[in-house]
């Protein structure tokens, strides 16, 4: 993300009051700390805890916003289930046991058969086929950055017909559909129960955050970020740990109101 300096970017604020409040929260680098590859995150068990927590207060208003796939979400989190918005708005659940809405078509096969030949860069590159996109990882390889970036580009070009965005995060670029994304589908959530009608509250830390940053401020919303300081936003916290030690404290003083 592009930080901007300003010395009168608020912190976070009191605790809300979570019976008119939706919580949105994006999961690598903002609830959970960056791991080498995306299969070994690790999930603390006091943060399944609190965000179960937060569901029973809000009635279930708590939403995980990624670019993993749902079924991934569930699997990292097992055996919690909440909300989600997956593959960057490319799937939508609005509860727990909800089925999973298909927002789009997935790419294409022809287009990851080009682009998994990517991984010929070499054997630090990691491809991540989540149904509707393709992420190269490239955290153990940081020096092939611009190499896998220009590849992609390279091959997105030749391939016209497929309306595709690609989104550079941290030692990671996602190619998705370029008819979805993360904002658009939290707008499409924040019309359902019991979404609808609450200020929603959004935590995320990545590139692919910035238009929900903006999406948040314009319905009257609060949005943080992790890490750098960015356009859109009401305030920000350091890292993973304290956003979790700020949702264990408003789970915790909320509980006791």
């Amino acid at each position: 993300m592009d930080a901007i300096d300003s010395a009168n970017i608020a912190l976070p604020p009191p605790v809300p009051d979570l019976r008119r409040c939706a919580i949105l929260l994006d999961i690598d680098g903002s609830i959970l700390d960056i791991a080498p590859s995306p299969r070994q995150v690790s999930v603390p068990t006091e943060l399944r805890r609190t965000l179960a927590r937060l569901g029973e207060l809000t009635c279930g208003a708590v939403a995980l916003v990624s670019g993993r796939s749902i079924d991934d979400i569930d699997l990292i989190f097992s055996p919690l289930r909440l909300a989600a918005i997956g593959v960057h708005g490319a799937e939508m659940r609005i509860s727990g046991d909800a089925k999973v809405q298909k927002r789009t078509a997935p790419l294409s096969d022809a287009l990851k058969r080009k682009l998994a030949a990517i991984t010929e860069l070499g054997p630090e590159i990691l491809i991540e086929d989540k149904g509707y996109s393709l992420a190269f990882h490239y955290r153990r390889a940081p020096e092939k950055a611009a190499a896998v970036l220009a590849a992609i580009d390279r091959i997105c070009a030749e391939m016209p017909g497929e309306k595709v965005e690609i989104l550079p995060g941290k030692m990671v670029a996602d190619i998705k559909p370029a008819a979805i994304s993360k904002a658009d589908a939290v707008s499409a959530l924040m019309r359902h129960a019991p979404f609808a009608g609450r200020r929603p509250i959004f935590i995320g830390d990545d590139t692919t955050d910035l238009p929900v940053f903006g999406m948040i401020s314009k319905v009257g919303g609060h949005a943080y970020s992790v890490g750098e300081i960015v356009a859109d936003v009401d305030g920000h916290f350091d890292g993973p740990k304290s956003v979790r030690a700020w949702l264990a404290r408003t789970a915790t003083e909320s509980a006791a109101e």
